[in-house]
C-alpha cells in the first residue's frame, strides 16, 4: 500500500548522518573518543555528570551487565513483570539465576510496590521495575522495599527516556541501575544501542570492564595512552557489549534533539487524548505529581463495548493503511518462559487482560497532525463497522 502509514519510523537528520560520516573519514569506527563523548553528554542532560553512564550495543546487554556487577548468580530470584519484553527476563538466565513473575497494574501497566513485596523470598537478589511505555512505576515504594530487604534495585528505562519521576529523570533515582535503549523505535536512537547508568563507581568499573571481554583497558585507552598499546589484562571472563563510535555518533545529535522530540511526543499523545476521549477506548495514564511521561508509545484497550475484538482492530487498521503493534505479549504466555516455570494465564489476571485489548498506536516525531488525524479516522470508521 503506497501510502501505508507505519508503526513507527526513526527521525534522522543531516547532523547525524555528517557525524558518522566524520566517524567513517576518521578511521576510528569502534568505541573511541565519540562514544566517551556521547557518555559524557549523556550524564550531563540527566542534570549530573558525576553519574556513571556507558555505553553498550542495546539495552539488554546493558540490563545483563547491570545484574553481572550486582553478583545475581545461581540460586538468587529476581522479580520482574510479566507484562514486559523477553530481554528483561532472559538477561536474569543468562546469570543463571531465576526470574519470578509478578502481575501489574491495570491502569499504568506497571510492577507495583504490592506485587514487588509480595515476591520476596529469603532468594531475592534484584528487581528490575520495567518503566512501560515510558510512564514510571511507582518508585519511592519499591526501593523502599527494596532497600528495607537488602534487595538491589535495576531500573528497565528502555521506554522512560527522558521520563520524570516527581521531578526527577529516570536515572537519577536512588537506584543501583538504570538501563535505557536507543533501538530504532525508542525516542531516541542509535540504531541499536543503549546506556548504563550508575551513581555508584564500583558498579560501573565492573561493567566497563566486562563490557568488553573482561579487558582491563579498552581499545581507545591502549591506542591513545603512552603505555606499550598491545598489553592488556583479561581480569574476567567478560561479553562483547561496547557501543561503537559510528553508533555513538548518531546518538550525540539525537540527545541534543531528545527534548525537542519528547515535547512534539507530549503534544501528539494530547492530540490522541482530544479525539479518542468519547469511543469505546482505554485510553492511557498522563503523569501526576510533578512526573512526566516519555510517550514512547501510546496504548489504548480496545473495550467489550468497541464491538470488535483487539485482533480484527488490528487487522482493520492495517486495511485502512495504518500500523499498529502490540505491547506486550506478556511473558506467562510465552512458551519458554510458561513452560520451564509453570505459569498461567490465571496467574496473571491483570496482565492477561490488558493484552487481550491493548494495542499500540502510531507516535512517532515524523508524523504530521495530517497523518494522526488519519489515525484518528480510521479508528473511527473501524469502530463503526464493529
Amino acid at each position: 500500500m503506497a501510502n501505508f502509514l507505519p508503526f513507527a519510523l526513526p527521525e534522522i537528520g543531516e547532523e547525524e548522518i555528517a557525524e558518522v560520516v566524520d566517524s567513517l573519514r576518521s578511521g576510528w569506527v569502534t568505541t573511541g573518543p565519540k562514544a566517551r563523548a556521547f557518555e559524557k553528554q549523556f550524564s550531563e542532560f540527566l542534570g549530573d555528570s558525576s553519574l556513571n553512564s556507558i555505553s553498550v550495543n542495546s539495552a539488554t546487554s546493558g540490563l545483563h551487565l547491570a545484574l553481572e556487577a550486582l553478583g545475581v548468580g545461581i540460586g538468587d530470584e529476581v522479580v520482574i513483570p510479566t507484562y514486559t519484553f523477553t530481554a528483561t527476563a532472559e538477561v536474569v538466565r543468562y546469570l543463571g539465576a531465576t526470574p519470578v513473575f509478578v502481575d501489574v497494574d491495570s491502569q499504568t501497566f506497571n510492577m507495583t510496590a504490592e506485587s514487588f513485596r509480595a515476591a520476596i523470598t529469603d532468594k531475592t537478589k534484584a528487581v528490575v521495575p520495567v518503566h512501560f511505555a515510558g510512564l514510571a512505576c511507582d518508585m519511592d515504594s519499591i526501593i523502599s522495599i527494596a532497600r528495607e530487604c537488602n534487595i538491589a534495585v535495576v531500573e528497565d528505562a528502555a521506554h522512560a527516556l527522558p521520563t520524570l519521576y516527581k521531578g526527577k529523570l529516570i536515572g537519577t533515582l536512588d537506584s543501583d541501575f538504570s538501563v535505557f535503549s536507543f533501538y530504532a523505535n525508542k525516542t531516541m536512537t542509535t540504531g541499536e544501542g543503549g546506556m548504563v547508568v550508575t551513581a555508584n563507581a564500583s558498579l560501573a568499573k565492573r561493567c566497563q570492564i566486562m563490557r568488553l571481554h573482561g579487558i582491563s583497558r579498552d581499545a581507545f585507552d591502549r591506542y591513545t595512552s603512552d603505555k606499550p598499546a598491545w598489553f592488556y589484562e583479561i581480569v574476567a571472563p567478560g561479553f562483547k557489549y561496547n557501543m561503537p563510535d559510528i553508533a555513538a555518533s548518531i546518538g550525540i545529535h539525537q540527545l541534543k534533539r531528545l527534548p525537542m522530540f519528547h515535547a512534539k511526543r507530549e503534544d501528539m499523545a494530547k492530540f490522541y487524548r482530544e479525539t479518542l476521549s468519547k469511543l469505546p477506548l482505554g485510553l492511557p495514564e498522563f503523569a501526576k505529581d510533578g512526573s512526566s511521561h516519555a510517550w514512547h508509545l501510546y496504548p489504548v484497550r480496545v473495550l467489550n463495548e468497541a464491538g470488535v475484538s483487539r485482533d480484527e482492530f488490528i487487522i482493520r487498521m492495517a486495511e485502512e493503511g495504518i500500523g499498529c503493534s502490540v505491547h506486550f505479549i506478556p511473558l506467562h504466555r510465552q512458551p519458554y518462559w510458561r513452560d520451564t516455570f509453570s505459569l498461567s494465564n490465571e496467574m496473571f489476571p491483570v496482565a492477561d487482560k490488558l493484552y487481550l485489548e491493548e494495542v499500540s498506536l502510531p507516535l512517532y516525531t515524523k508524523m504530521t497532525t495530517q497523518d494522526q488525524q488519519r489515525v484518528v479516522d480510521a479508528i473511527v470508521k473501524v469502530l463503526s463497522c464493529g
